[in-house]
């Protein structure tokens, strides 16, 4: 799964290269993305010097080394694997988020990503955007959002803190909107554990109660599952 998702990334990212002699990149992050980074980042033919890398959220307020921290995670286990034109982590500091969030914003419509690859949480997440406080129609890009309490409890199940009490209350997040103006979006869902979440959003109705669900309305979105993820969607 993660191998034919990376597959086809590296289609993505090389047409844009070719096209345009650039490619802007919006990864996520946890857990489930390890198998599909690791087979990216030795996909061969790969001019990654043209690549910008973004991500998709980070805690507010949370120390940059802290072993939780979504830009660290990404340098551990992809950008210490390639030599990237740029990487823009999301900053979330404690004191002025609300202009760390526009600046972001900014970069995004300055670099129109050309590829976003994605998960689903364990509540049907897409980055941060929790039920209920996820919005199809955000009007903006990049914003603080309250955690929902299943997906601060999914952080310390994959054992990124060892107490809710440390996983932080907010976070700042790329919106629905703007992860799905990417020119393609790859959603990759592994294990067992995301299991319901993948049959409410193949199967379940098109709402915020499940924001994966609207990637069924995405005619440039493709989903990756295993056998685990899959296993109670009725094929």
């Amino acid at each position: 799964m993660g191998q034919a998702a990376a597959a086809d990334a590296a289609v993505v990212i090389s047409q844009a290269i070719a096209a345009g002699g650039e490619a802007n990149v919006i990864l996520a992050t946890g857990n489930s993305q390890l198998t599909f980074l690791r087979a990216l980042r030795e996909m061969p033919g790969i001019d990654w010097s043209q690549v910008r890398v973004f991500h998709m959220d980070e805690y507010v307020g949370l120390d940059p080394q802290h072993p939780a921290s979504f830009p660290l995670f990404l340098q551990r286990h992809f950008l210490d694997y390639v030599d990237v034109a740029a990487f823009y982590p999301v900053a979330a500091p404690a004191k002025g988020t609300e202009a760390a969030c526009s600046e972001y914003e900014a970069l995004l419509r300055q670099y129109p990503a050309d590829l976003c690859a994605c998960g689903i949480g364990e509540n049907g997440h897409l980055a941060f955007n929790d039920p209920p406080y996820a919005d199809f129609d955000d009007p903006v890009w990049v914003k603080v959002v309250r955690l929902d309490d299943r997906s601060r409890h999914q952080q310390v199940g994959e054992g990124h803190f060892s107490s809710l009490d440390e996983v932080p209350t907010h976070a700042v997040t790329l919106t629905i909107p703007a992860l799905l103006a990417a020119g393609r979006v790859l959603c990759i869902v592994p294990e067992a554990r995301k299991a319901d979440a993948v049959l409410a959003s193949l199967r379940g109705p098109i709402t915020e109660d499940c924001p994966a669900s609207l990637l069924r309305t995405q005619p440039h979105a493709r989903l990756y599952l295993d056998p685990d993820s899959s296993r109670l969607v009725d094929w």
